[in-house]
């Protein structure tokens, strides 16, 4: 009979390893994304690469957001959880979104401030894949934890700089109006991944503010 009322019970879903393995993805692709940039790997296996941590990635969220429907006990509030995991799921979307418009642009010149970027969000990503296990202990994490956060939203305002910079640079040299929108679009996209991470950060930071 107690074995019977036990398997009623609520449990808990494994969101710690949801989160980690989520951020694996984020960090696979920003590699792929580097390697992309860097011009020195075919950039068909690059997004390819990043095409297929993408789908990773949404096998990961779909698992987060049944998990959160069926369990009744969550380590956080719901919409924390939700809210978390979206915003990751917003950089690699973006990290997808860059390869697609670098694949329609045929775009094989990158200029030193996209460099400067996905080196930026290469490490906002493994940043933000260290903070993920810091989680299933707040408490004794959290330092570290705020340490992660706030270096993620400085790599943001250093890549609005790297991205005003690049863009004045390509209005000036571009002596072509659609290589200079080609520019445009790439840096936009950059710059959204970058903005994701600092979600990431936020929403870190709120978590913890509530559970510490």
């Amino acid at each position: 009979m107690f074995n019977w009322f036990q398997r009623l019970l609520p449990r808990t879903g494994d969101f710690f390893g949801m989160f980690e393995a989520h951020a694996a993805t984020i960090v696979a692709a920003s590699e792929a994304l580097t390697k992309l940039v860097d011009d020195k790997t075919p950039p068909e296996d690059c997004i390819t690469e990043i095409h297929r941590q993408e789908h990773k990635a949404d096998d990961v969220i779909r698992e987060v957001l049944t998990t959160v429907r069926r369990t009744f006990l969550t380590p956080f509030d719901r919409g924390a959880i939700t809210s978390l995991i979206g915003a990751m799921d917003d950089a690699i979307d973006e990290m997808q979104a860059t390869g697609r418009a670098v694949d329609v642009y045929s775009m094989r010149a990158f200029e030193p401030e996209m460099r400067e970027m996905v080196a930026m969000i290469a490490e906002a990503a493994t940043l933000t894949a260290e903070a993920m296990p810091l989680l299933r202990d707040i408490g004794r994490n959290g330092p570290r934890i705020h340490e992660i956060t706030e270096r993620i939203v400085r790599l943001e305002g250093d890549a609005d700089d790297a991205h005003a910079k690049g863009l004045k640079r390509a209005f000036q040299e571009s002596k072509e109006a659609m290589r200079f929108i080609v520019a445009r679009e790439i840096y936009k996209h950059l710059e959204r991944i970058t903005d994701a991470f600092e979600d990431v950060a936020n929403e870190i930071d709120g978590i913890v503010i509530d559970h510490a």
